[in-house]
């Protein structure tokens, strides 16, 4: 649960930047669920469960699809007719009905999750309810989710950032670019489009502001590649308070149980070892169906615990970890970028169309579609192809395009090494010998 002491806006819940802080300053890793309803009445349960978990939590209002692509008629309809929906339609309900979803509890922070290139609406709407948190981004946003032209979505956010500046003195923003893809996207464009997105909500007036990275394929380049995130963002971002929020992996999940908690317990790992302030967590009913609110709190719990064990075997204390290289080539595709001007907004949709920012395996139309990217022997995500970004593509990964067989194996990479492991744990205690469960890290440090 979140702590005392935050200061909210006028009329608003606590300071989501400020909950997340405090529970830094205590040594908690804060753990958030995805989560959202259609109905309020199962909306405000969702919350309450999260706020009552066993763990430093915030909670989530995942919206809708309609919502998020702007057919309001239609999640109107819905809500009339009772429809079932996949998450919370803000702008069918009231203001004043979104307000009470947060009624009695207290200090617990909310942040709106909505997924939209073209997000004015929405950022009008959950101001208007009493909210401020929320999260996306101009390009990580528009380029894998749709067919918006990036420079409209970069016009939206750009005035979607102020609104949200404007109507809140607490208000925080979260980049969804170190998330692009969810997987099969090397780390160091995920760090770049991380840190620029963050450069963009600062330049239209954010002042509190989180910076996102999803876990991918390898536990010791993911740690490479936080560091490189927080050193980047110390560098551009110093005068703006802001976070790193971790992502369990987002990409095609194990289907054992066994599986799935070991992957999730080692993102918490990778969280308490980074020093990774915030972490979204999945569940083992990801690969099944989509996840109860029971679900969820079991999940935002296992990870709380596996962060206290990880803080209890002192990996928070092992400093900064090594740079592999992905620090570099972040820091020459952010400063490509900022080469290009003053205008981020511009100069990210002149990056796209320049093929300086490309991102592999989207098919998007201002995408350059040149950049490729392949999982290698070694358990690691390696650029293949470049395209005309400024870095080089690595010398083990050869010249040979994947086939389909070849990139499938590499989709389902992750779900087979810990449902392999997983099942291989289950056989051995099966036979009575005296095994430890699976590894919770792959976890080389």
């Amino acid at each position: 649960m979140t702590g005392a002491g935050t200061t909210p806006g006028p009329g608003r819940g606590p300071s989501f930047g400020q909950v997340v802080a405090e529970a830094a300053r205590a040594g908690e890793l804060v753990v958030q669920p995805r989560m959202g309803f259609a109905t309020p009445a199962a909306m405000r349960s969702g919350l309450v469960a999260v706020h009552g978990a066993r763990a430093r939590t915030v909670g989530t209002l995942t919206l809708d699809s309609y919502t998020r692509v702007g057919d309001l008629d239609e999640a109107r309809r819905a809500v009339r007719t009772g429809e079932e929906l996949n998450g919370y339609p803000i702008l069918a309900h009231d203001a004043d009905t979104t307000r009470r979803l947060r009624h009695g509890l207290g200090d617990f922070a909310v942040q709106v999750r909505h997924g939209s290139a073209l997000p004015l609406d929405i950022i009008t709407g959950l101001l208007d309810a009493g909210l401020d948190a929320t999260e996306g981004g101009p390009v990580s946003y528009c380029l894998p989710y749709g067919r918006t032209p990036l420079s409209r979505s970069v016009e939206q956010w750009a005035r979607a950032c102020e609104r949200l500046a404007d109507g809140s003195p607490t208000a925080h923003l979260e980049t969804f670019g170190g998330c692009l893809l969810g997987q099969l996207c090397p780390p160091s464009l995920l760090v770049a489009l991380s840190v620029l997105e963050g450069m963009f909500f600062r330049q239209h007036g954010l002042r509190d502001i989180s910076l996102s990275y999803a876990q991918q394929t390898d536990f010791a380049q993911d740690a490479a590649a936080v560091a490189a995130l927080r050193r980047l963002a110390d560098e551009h971002l110093g005068d703006v308070r802001h976070h790193i929020v971790l992502y369990t992996y987002m990409g095609v999940f194990p289907r054992t149980e066994e599986g799935a908690l070991a992957l999730l317990r080692d993102s918490a790992r990778l969280a308490v070892r980074t020093g990774a302030e915030r972490l979204l967590v999945k569940t083992p009913a990801e690969a099944h169906r989509i996840p109860t609110v029971r679900d969820n709190v079991r999940s935002l719990e296992e990870a709380a615990r596996a962060a206290r064990q990880a803080r209890a075997e002192g990996l928070h204390l092992l400093g900064p970890a090594p740079d592999d290289g992905v620090l570099e080539e972040a820091r020459a595709l952010v400063e490509a970028v900022l080469e290009l001007g003053t205008d981020l907004g511009r100069a990210l949709a002149d990056a796209f169309a320049r093929g300086l920012l490309d991102v592999p395996y989207c098919l998007h139309a201002d995408n350059a579609q040149r950049a490729r990217a392949v999982l290698g022997d070694d358990g690691r995500l390696h650029w293949q192809a470049t395209g005309a970004m400024p870095i080089r593509p690595s010398a083990t990964a050869g010249r040979a395009r994947p086939r389909a067989d070849g990139l499938l194996g590499m989709l389902a990479h992750v779900q087979t090494v810990y449902d392999s492991e997983a099942l291989d744990w289950t056989r051995d205690d099966a036979t009575g010998s005296e095994l430890l469960p699976p590894p919770d890290a792959r976890s080389a440090l």
